[in-house]
């Protein structure tokens, strides 16, 4: 039985019912991850992408007291347009949402949920939340983490946002079982960079193959979620050690500010983007389109 409160797209539904590949996307990146006309611009491509290589787009968020899976044109420029006065939506925050129907941009994990509910094994993001530094004292870990602990939906992404804790988010997913799978790398890309000195779980060198293991894993069952990191490519990455500098920098004001919770990570993205004259946000944009065309590849191998 469909839950009343999901709203799935004629379109997903009919990919849905054929068995057609599909690939869930998150809408935090419309409304807090870039301005407008960039946001809209890089949400149509991104479902620009998937539809040139056969598969279904799965836009999500909570729209009019309902979970939307597949938004319309319409929707898409709604969020662009309203930026940040729309809710950033992780899991807490989609019951208070529907019951007021306020509208919310999903997070990592509020898609993942929308997209377990619609029977959607694949999604892609930019990078995931994960252990904020200084976590030991402030106790600040991304939602995303616990959702990948019990979800079952694979997320490609090109890593954990470097403005993060990579060594413990990855100590995090170790003990929640969470594999993470690099994709033709055994070393995890940091989001804008190749290379973050952390290995992954396991390196494997095909779409095929990661959707293998995802179907032998929930087929046990295995309960929750898989990491599938893609590395940005060589050519769209900044170079490691300006990225260190400027998200130190970005760091330190965070703290002077005592910017802390879900309005973290878009505060040390925008910083950092200002601190690189803007090259972190079009590096941004590069390997969100990147992480899509391997979810696209991956999602076709699972329906075969």
């Amino acid at each position: 039985m469909i839950n009343p409160l999901l709203d799935i797209s004629t379109e997903v539904k009919h990919a849905l019912t054929k068995g057609l590949p599909i690939v869930a996307l998150e809408s935090t990146i419309i409304s807090h991850g870039m301005p407008f006309p960039q946001n809209l611009e890089t949400a149509q491509h991104e479902e620009g992408i998937l539809k040139e290589n056969g598969v279904v787009a799965a836009t999500t968020a909570v729209l009019d007291g309902k979970i939307k899976v597949g938004l319309s044109e319409k929707e898409l420029l709604h969020l662009a347009h309203s930026g940040p006065k729309i809710v950033k939506a992780s899991r807490r925050d989609i019951p208070y949402l529907l019951s007021n129907k306020k509208d919310g941009a999903t997070t990592v994990a509020s898609t993942m949920i929308a997209a377990q509910m619609a029977g959607i094994p694949i999604m892609a993001t930019g990078g995931i939340g994960g252990v904020h530094r200084g976590a030991m004292e402030s106790f600040d870990i991304s939602a995303d983490l616990q959702e990948l602990a019990k979800t079952n939906v694979a997320v490609v992404c090109a890593g954990i946002k470097s403005v993060l804790d990579i060594g413990l988010t990855l100590e995090y997913l170790e003990t929640f079982g969470v594999p993470v799978i690099g994709y033709k790398t055994s070393e995890l890309p940091a989001f804008y960079t190749q290379k973050s000195g952390f290995n992954v779980s396991y390196k494997m060198e095909s779409a095929q193959e990661i959707a293998q293991m995802l179907k032998i894993k929930w087929g046990i069952p295995l309960q929750g979620g898989v990491l599938v990191t893609n590395p940005i490519p060589k050519a769209k990455e900044l170079d490691f050690e300006i990225m260190h500098k400027a998200i130190e920098q970005a760091l330190s004001e965070e703290k002077k500010l005592g910017i802390t919770g879900k309005e973290s990570t878009p505060f040390l993205l925008g910083k950092v983007k200002d601190l690189t004259s803007g090259y972190s946000l079009k590096a941004n944009i590069e390997l969100v389109y990147n992480n899509v065309r391997l979810a696209a590849k991956i999602a076709k191998e699972y329906v075969r």
